[in-house]
């Protein structure tokens, strides 16, 4: 073999793996994509209660927003800054606003789950996706999740977050590793959009 022919397949091999590597980058599991919105005229260290509505379910799992709502609700408690009404308390505050979608409140009805519960604002949120993705032979667990959050008194949203992680990455194509846990995912796209919240 020639050094001429050694370095033609050199070529081609590493042009094979930067092909791998784009195709990873572009393909739709993206690691750790955030775009945030945030209403300069929010005073957010005023926020005292909060109460987290059921979060909209867009996935094939059924039970799936419930959990990421209850691992949500959890997270934000552990912060120490902010109490979260308890979901049996929410779910009344809702039957007492009348509210026609639980997880998808107008203003009014936001305005009037937040006086019914006494909660200073709530958080609604749309879980897109939610467990195993595929491509090709490989497989991953990822989570596509959006949070908002209306203030009390007027019910804007004052805030929005979304958030992917998790997914099939560059290693899992050519080694055809199976990613993280869901669990694991769940919770670093829910410290991901608290993070975001607390910037």
């Amino acid at each position: 073999m020639t050094s001429l022919t050694r370095r033609t397949g050199t070529s081609r091999l590493k042009h094979v793996l930067l092909a791998a590597a784009l195709l990873s980058l572009s393909a739709c599991a993206v690691l750790g994509k955030t775009d945030v919105y945030r209403d300069s005229n929010m005073d957010f260290g005023s926020l005292r209660t909060v109460a987290v509505l059921p979060f909209t379910n867009l996935t094939k799992e059924q039970q799936a927003n419930d959990r990421v709502r209850d691992v949500f609700t959890s997270e934000l408690m552990a912060t120490g800054g902010i109490y979260v009404v308890p979901a049996g308390e929410v779910a009344r505050g809702i039957v007492a606003a009348g509210a026609g979608s639980p997880s998808t409140p107008t203003s009014e009805e936001a305005m009037k789950i937040c006086k019914n519960v006494k909660a200073d604002a709530l958080f609604t949120g749309t879980l897109r996706e939610y467990g195993e993705i595929r491509s090709g032979t490989a497989s991953a667990n990822a989570i596509v999740l959006s949070v908002q959050l209306m203030e009390g008194q007027t019910g804007r949203v004052v805030w929005s977050a979304d958030t992917t992680q998790g997914g099939i990455g560059l290693k899992d194509r050519l080694l055809g590793g199976g990613g993280q846990p869901l669990n694991i995912v769940t919770q670093k796209a829910v410290n991901d959009l608290i993070k975001k919240l607390f910037e």
